[in-house]
C-alpha cells in the first residue's frame, strides 16, 4: 500500500475558499464512517455544513422493522452530526435499499441545493466498487451510486433555471449557480485531503454516536471497532499528504 502510494502523486490540500458546504448522502452513518474528521475541522474553523440524507436508513438493521429503525437512525444521525459541529440535518425519504438514479432524486438533490447555497458540495464514492485503482474490491451499494451520480448531476441541474422550473414557480427556489467544488469522499481516486489529525477524536465520537447500527454490525467492542477503523483509513492517506493523517477526497471542479 505505501510503495503503490509513493508512485502516486501528493493530494493537494483542499480548497479554503468558501463558506457553506452541503454533504448529500444515501444514509446515516455515510458521512461519519467517510469523512467526519474533515467536517469538524471545517466547522472549528466558523464554515457552515449542513447534511441532507436520501433515506433515514430504515432497512439497515436486520432485527429491527423500518417503522421502528428509522426514527431510531434519524435520532443517532442528528447527535452523530452535532459532535462535529452540524446543526442542520434534512432527510429526503427516499427508501432504503432502494433508491433510484433518476429525476426525482436529481430535482430534490438540486432543491436542496437552492435551499442551502453552497459553494461546496460533499457526497459518497458513486463507483461501482470500493476497489483499489487496479479495480477489484467490494461492490457498492445501489443507493451510494444512485446518491453520488444524482448529486454530481444536481450540481449543475441547481444553477440552470429551465431544468426542474417547478423549482421557481412551486417552491420558489431561485437557481443557485455558485457551487465551485464537488468532493467526493471514500474515492479510490482522490486527488485533495485534509488534515485529519484535529478532527479524528471528535469523528471516532461522531460514528459512536450510532450505537444501535455498531451494535447489529459487529460483535467487536464499538470504541475499539470504530478506532481501528477510521484511523485505519486516514493513515492510508498518509504517505500522499506529508505524512500526516488525512481524510482524503476526489475533487469535481464546476
Amino acid at each position: 500500500m505505501t510503495e503503490h502510494a509513493e508512485q502516486q502523486p501528493p493530494l493537494q490540500s483542499m480548497p479554503a475558499d468558501w463558506q457553506r458546504a452541503l454533504a448529500v448522502v444515501a444514509h446515516p452513518d455515510d458521512l461519519e464512517y467517510g469523512c467526519a474528521a474533515a467536517i469538524a475541522e471545517w466547522t472549528d474553523g466558523g464554515r457552515e455544513v449542513a447534511y441532507l440524507l436520501a433515506t433515514r436508513g430504515e432497512a439497515g438493521i436486520d432485527g429491527v422493522a423500518p417503522d421502528e429503525c428509522g426514527p431510531l437512525r434519524e435520532a443517532e444521525q442528528r447527535a452523530s452530526a452535532a459532535v462535529v459541529g452540524v446543526s442542520t440535518v434534512e432527510f429526503l425519504d427516499h427508501r432504503d435499499g432502494v433508491v433510484e438514479y433518476g429525476l426525482g432524486l436529481r430535482r430534490d438533490i438540486a432543491a436542496a441545493i437552492r435551499r442551502h447555497r453552497p459553494e461546496l458540495v460533499i457526497t459518497l464514492n458513486h463507483r461501482d466498487t470500493w476497489g483499489g485503482v487496479g479495480g477489484g474490491g467490494y461492490w457498492n451499494t445501489p443507493d451510494h451510486k444512485a446518491v453520488g451520480r444524482a448529486v454530481l448531476d444536481a450540481a449543475a441541474d441547481a444553477g440552470n433555471r429551465w431544468i426542474f422550473p417547478e423549482l421557481v414557480s412551486e417552491q420558489g427556489l431561485e437557481p443557485w449557480d455558485g457551487v465551485r467544488w464537488v468532493a467526493v469522499a471514500n474515492t479510490t481516486t482522490p486527488t485533495h485531503a485534509v488534515d485529519a489529525g484535529p478532527g479524528l477524536e471528535r469523528a471516532i465520537r461522531s460514528l459512536l454516536e450510532h450505537k444501535a447500527y455498531i451494535s447489529a454490525l459487529t460483535d467487536q467492542d464499538p470504541e475499539e471497532y470504530v478506532r481501528n477503523f477510521l484511523t485505519g483509513n486516514v493513515q492510508q492517506a498518509a504517505a500522499r499528504f506529508g505524512g500526516r493523517p488525512a481524510v482524503p477526497f476526489e475533487v469535481f471542479p464546476r
